[in-house]
């Protein structure tokens, strides 16, 4: 028997399929995903970058690999990605071309040659480019120009070959970003490493705002460039910046230096919260960069996957004490046990009455009124799965070492 209150309501058959159709629809997009692209950023192909390639092919829908670059003085450097690993991949290929920002001498002929002929290369080495993808950092000021030149080369791409361009926030000022927009298919704006690098590397507030500005400017399917890396700054007594050290070790001997780099935790959380409120048109992330075995400031793969597949991080940082082989000697240790890059402690506590000690891989011995301490002076990270020696001492009783916060006082 129906409840008293109950009320039954006809609706014509049509009516109930648009229903259906729209409740289906809301659903869907509600627990929709985005995409996920990556930068292979390395200009070695090594059997490491095949191997990242290989693991990451089920999270990632898109490769934009380096090309070539141009450089200040404009010269072409070109690249040689490996066909066979990218074709075994199954992925469609963006090729990229990075023209420095400050480049001396706009020539929009010798531009427009320099990419048809990377894409000239690519073919002849049974490479088929999806896309071409301009990576050109220029002032503002510059923007009427960049745009000439993208509506030029468009036409030497043909129909099938779609070209993008990465964007900075700093161009949301000008009233030429529209103009510069429609002359491509697609565009990727930069949210991190635009800022001074005494701000950090990625900065979550900013980039919202920079995400919700862009979206009211761009009338066409858009990305957003994310980071998966870290990197090390240096500065000059004069405190300007003398070396930026990521993907490339440098030389650089400056002695004030930080290392920055995105947390995988706070970054999982950006992209969940930008995916519970996407603003229109987004298609989806590219993520900068591919990491590999052997690129010690990306993200390890295990983390990498995590994070691309909405999987939980686990975070599981241990301190551990080992006997060595003289019975009086003991290993500092530290091991992250989780699936998350942490980064790593800048104090860590030694528990032990003993004669001789000191730190290793960044770390220093101190002493203090509250006992020995090892202390880190910069920042850095330890992957998922790694582990770090840190110190050794020589103790003849039992030691144990605790990860604490702050400064050993």
């Amino acid at each position: 028997m129906p409840h008293p209150l109950a009320c039954s309501i006809r609706l014509p058959a049509w009516l109930l399929i648009v229903l259906i159709a729209m409740l289906s629809s809301g659903c869907a997009k509600k627990h929709e995903s985005l995409g996920n692209d990556a930068y292979v950023w390395q200009r070695q192909w090594t059997p490491a970058l095949a191997d990242a390639l290989h693991a990451s092919q089920d999270a990632v829908q898109t490769w934009r690999v380096l090309a070539a670059e141009v450089d200040v003085h404009g010269q072409w450097h070109t690249m040689r990605p490996d066909a066979a690993a990218l074709a075994a991949s199954g992925k469609p290929v963006i090729a990229v071309v990075r023209i420095e920002g400050q480049l001396d001498r706009w020539d929009e002929q010798a531009l427009i040659d320099g990419v048809d002929g990377v894409v000239t290369e690519w073919r002849q080495r049974g490479l088929s480019p999806a896309g071409v993808e301009i990576d050109h950092d220029c002032a503002t000021s510059r923007l009427p120009a960049y745009a000439h030149f993208l509506a030029a080369l468009r036409p030497t791409l043909g129909t099938r070959v779609r070209l993008s361009i990465t964007a900075l926030p700093t161009w949301l000022d000008s009233t030429q970003l529209e103009t510069l927009l429609a002359q491509v298919d697609e565009a990727v704006l930069q949210v991190h490493a635009v800022q001074s690098p005494r701000a950090g590397l990625f900065d979550p507030q900013r980039a919202h705002a920079w995400i919700a500005a862009f979206a009211k400017r761009v009338h066409s399917p858009w990305r957003v460039a994310l980071p998966a890396y870290g990197t090390r700054v240096s500065w000059d007594d004069q405190g300007r910046v003398a070396a930026i050290e990521s993907e490339r070790p440098t030389l650089s001997g400056a002695s004030d230096a930080n290392e920055l780099f995105a947390d995988p935790v706070a970054m999982q959380g950006f992209l969940n919260t930008l995916q519970a409120d996407a603003p229109p048109g987004l298609a989806g992330i590219v993520w900068f960069r591919l990491p590999t075995d052997d690129d010690t400031r990306a993200w390890s793969m295990a983390t990498w996957r995590a994070v691309l597949l909405h999987q939980p991080l686990r975070i599981s940082l241990l301190a551990q004490v080992r006997a060595a082989r003289q019975a009086s000697l003991r290993d500092l240790v530290l091991i992250n046990a989780g699936n998350a890059d942490v980064p790593l402690p800048s104090l860590v506590r030694l528990d032990a009455a003993c004669s001789l000690a000191d730190g290793a891989n960044g770390y220093t011995l101190q002493r203090s009124d509250h006992g020995l301490f090892l202390q880190r002076a910069r920042g850095g990270l330890l992957r998922a799965g790694r582990q770090l020696a840190i110190g050794w001492l020589r103790c003849d009783g039992t030691a144990a070492l605790h990860i604490e916060a702050g400064r050993a006082r």
